[in-house]
């Protein structure tokens, strides 16, 4: 690690609130996220903070306003047999993957519980190369050209294939054709060790499997990720 890499600094923050309706707690409210510091690079720094914190005033915004009125129906249209109102839940989680070298990458989980046996919980998530402030696509990892996407998705189908074959029921009977379907090269995070591709809940398996991700060795990519220079 280079002194420019240990000057930089990761904090994680944290967000809570309740709403209420006559008195009852209708919906709760967290959200964790990182603020960076980085003393190299400052664009990137102002870029990725903005783009955190607009993310953050969305799902806020969703939060209080759309939830919140389900949480309200719901609460006003509850079934008279005197148990309590189970409150809403939304919460949105920041996971930081990679902070190194010239990129940082994250995934946020934005769970939402409406009542049942589980909630629902989506994953995002957005990689930047530090030295331009710019989004990094899965793309820019291979040569002009290649077929990229046939090369990812064939190395997922592959490793599905052996995890199919040591756990049968990982994945739901037709997963090949629900791998194709669902694969999405937006889908993705970078790690120490390469890309990581993941698939929503439910997408290619139960719920109780839970994210089903595959790592991308670096040794599949053309231009694996490196600072310039």
């Amino acid at each position: 690690m280079s002194s420019s890499e240990e000057d930089r600094c990761i904090v994680m923050c944290r967000f809570a609130k309740s709403f209420s309706k006559d008195g009852t707690e209708v919906l709760t409210l967290k959200i964790e996220y990182p603020k960076v510091d980085f003393p190299d690079f400052r664009r990137a720094e102002s870029i990725i903070n903005r783009c955190i914190r607009a993310q953050i005033d969305r799902f806020y915004h969703y939060a209080s306003t759309v939830l919140y009125r389900q949480a309200v129906f719901a609460y006003q249209n509850q079934q008279p047999d005197g148990a309590p109102f189970h409150p809403y839940d939304a919460v949105m989680k920041y996971e930081v993957t990679c902070a190194e070298n010239c990129f940082f990458s994250v995934y946020r989980d934005c769970y939402e519980f409406t009542g049942g046996a589980h909630g629902n919980t989506v994953r995002r998530s957005d990689t930047w190369n530090l030295a331009t402030g710019k989004n990094v696509p899965l793309g820019c990892f291979f040569r002009p050209g290649v077929n990229y996407r046939r090369t990812l998705f064939e190395e997922v189908l592959r490793q599905a294939k052996e995890n199919m074959e040591k756990c049968p029921d990982l994945y739901f009977e037709d997963y090949q054709e629900l791998i194709r379907r669902y694969f999405s090269l937006c889908h993705y995070y970078l790690t120490p060790d390469g890309p990581v591709i993941y698939y929503q809940l439910y997408e290619i398996a139960p719920y109780a499997a839970g994210f089903v991700t595959f790592p991308i060795s670096k040794d599949l990519l053309d231009c694996p990720p490196k600072c310039p220079g």
